[in-house]
């Protein structure tokens, strides 16, 4: 059998050796389960992603190992319509008219191309997955509910409700007959927001069943009707599997739930169940499922005490913010989805963001400047792994970023930096040719030679100046030069342009301009051109690249100017700065 890899020191080696231990016990011999849930309920976001990548990374290590592992996806198709999403083009208030039907009966956005409101959603995300290297089986609720395949675990549930019911009273926080608060165990309350960034995944809906009338029952028929789930079950006979049901529509209907495939287990009971129908070792769960009460807690006893399976190994997750958004919603519209970062970033960058932090600890992805320090510090950690400088942990990240079982992740042959990239494209709005002209001057022993050798990293830093910069941070280069500044300066300032200005011949790269334009102030202070700054210097440096930026693009701040440099060409540098 193959050894895993030199990644002792990550969270992922270790989550991948407590599940295989778990399964040799469990199940040996049969391939490892993994688990993953995602709603389509609206657009899924990438705080939603770690659902999907936290096992895919324990799945891929012990596929590295060489054990069989099946990572199941199961679409939450089948779980109610809960709201009409913000933000959302193609719909209006209309739509709240479907609230209380299945996803995949919910009609899709104006103008989609997929049959239904899951469908919808879904496809997004299974492109994303797809760019991403995540190797899943999906499975449809809908499919597995309406055909008939959870029937004996249905049947099984009504029949032991009183067990399933006594279970979720121990942490109700109310008396079901009189409404008031009980004495016994509280819930902890859970943070409004926390359980809206939870959407996306089944695991938010924390529905525990109707208690009416007739008794509780952990089941709700879809209305033969409305299709709606707003029903109410009146009576049931175990041992004919009778079941009536009315709706506030006002329609009745008996059934035989032996037969009957339009209704679905409650969310804490329907969680459990496929834990046993599936045999899932391993199932990640967000920080909303771990107090009193949440799914995942009560779920661990049901599955023992009403299905006869075991609770999977189940890690919480943390939340995954965005540099300067609130805390994700996607039901309040306008949050960043995988697709969106894909746009912007390499799948090795993203999947790198996840792979590195354990689990329990929260991150942010950056849509603003940052991606370029991100950016940066990926560049770096790929030039330690290249020169075996790297340390343990962080070269198993790398490596869970850059590859999986399968193979390497597609990469940009020639990965110059992106902020390099983002301020070529920003100075040339995207002009092939003039991109082309500077990105050769970067290094002119090694030019390069085609676009295509600086892509995909160039279509992500394109798109992210084109859709992340505002248009007052975009860079415009003056086209004539500003006569009455240039008239204004004084003796120092003229100096400073002639010895820029006499260097540039000599100086045309990139390495080249950036020991010109930091030079420029120490030779002006009688300096070798390569002593290291003073405070004094600093100052004097800061004073001389505001100079420049406002002779050339009328800021006091822009691009790196040797970047700026190299766009504008050395003709139009000295019509812009010869005074």
């Amino acid at each position: 059998m193959a050894q895993a890899q030199s990644t002792e020191a990550d969270w992922v080696s270790r989550f991948a050796d407590e599940v295989i231990a778990e399964s040799e016990r469990r199940a040996p011999g049969k391939p490892i389960v993994v688990a993953s849930g995602l709603s389509p309920s609206g657009p899924i976001h990438l705080g939603n992603l770690r659902e999907v990548m936290t096992p895919h990374l324990v799945a891929d290590e012990i596929r590295r190992r060489g054990h069989r592992v099946r990572h199941i996806l199961s679409w939450d198709d089948y779980d109610r319509y809960r709201k009409v999403p913000a933000g959302v083009p193609g719909i209006d208030e209309s739509w709240a008219e479907h609230i209380g039907k299945p996803l995949t009966s919910v009609p899709a956005p104006a103008g989609s191309a997929y049959p239904n409101w899951a469908e919808h959603f879904k496809a997004a995300m299974v492109a994303s997955l797809a760019e991403l290297g995540i190797e899943y089986d999906p499975i449809s609720q809908t499919e597995q509910y309406t055909s008939g395949a959870y029937r004996e675990q249905i049947l099984h549930a009504m029949k032991h409700r009183g067990e399933i019911d006594a279970i979720l009273d121990q942490y109700r926080t109310k008396d079901k007959a009189t409404g008031k608060p009980k004495a016994k165990q509280q819930q902890k309350p859970v943070d409004e927001a926390e359980l809206e960034a939870a959407e996306g995944s089944g695991a938010a809906a924390e529905d525990d069943g109707s208690a009416g009338g007739a008794g509780y029952f952990p089941y709700k028929p879809y209305c033969g009707a409305c299709e709606r789930d707003l029903t109410t079950v009146t009576a049931y006979d175990d041992a004919t599997t009778e079941l009536t049901y009315t709706c506030v529509c006002g329609h009745t209907e008996t059934v035989l739930l032996s037969e009957f495939n339009r209704g679905k287990l409650v969310w804490k009971v329907d969680w459990p169940m496929r834990w046993a129908y599936e045999g899932v070792i391993f199932e990640p769960s967000g920080v909303d499922h771990s107090s009193p009460g949440s799914s995942f807690v009560v779920g661990g006893q049901i599955v023992r005490k009403v299905f006869g399976g075991e609770q999977p190994i189940g890690p919480m997750y943390a939340f995954v913010g965005i540099s300067g958004m609130a805390k994700m919603s996607s039901s309040k519209g306008g949050v960043p989805t995988p697709g969106d970062a894909l746009k912007i970033m390499e799948a090795p960058l993203l999947r790198w963001l996840y792979a590195r932090r354990k689990p329990n600890q929260s991150f942010k992805i950056a849509f603003d400047q940052e991606i370029q320090r991100l950016y940066d510090e990926w560049d770096k950690l790929e030039a330690k792994v290249a020169d075996g400088t790297v340390l343990p942990a962080d070269a198993a990240a790398y490596a869970r970023a850059a590859r999986t079982a399968a193979g390497e992740l597609p990469r940009t042959p020639r990965p110059l930096p992106y902020r390099t990239l983002a301020s070529v494209v920003d100075i040339t709005a995207g002009h092939d040719e003039q991109t082309l002209r500077i990105l050769a001057d970067l290094d002119p022993e090694n030019p390069v030679t085609s676009l295509d050798e600086t892509r995909p990293r160039l279509d992500r830093a394109e798109h992210w100046i084109n859709t992340q910069v505002p248009a007052e941070q975009r860079t415009i280069v003056r086209e004539e030069p500003d006569t009455e500044a240039l008239a204004a300066l004084d003796e120092r300032a003229r100096e400073s342009l002639r010895l820029l200005l006499d260097g540039l011949e000599s100086h045309w790269s990139l390495d080249g301009l950036t020991t010109l334009v930091y030079g420029v102030p120490k030779i002006q202070a009688g300096l070798d051109p390569e002593a290291k700054p003073t405070p004094e210097l600093k100052v004097a440096q800061r004073s001389f690249f505001a100079l420049l930026y406002q002779l050339l693009v009328g800021r006091d701040t822009g691009p790196r100017l040797p970047t700026l440099l190299l766009a504008v060409g050395a003709d139009r540098v000295r019509k812009l700065l010869t005074v």
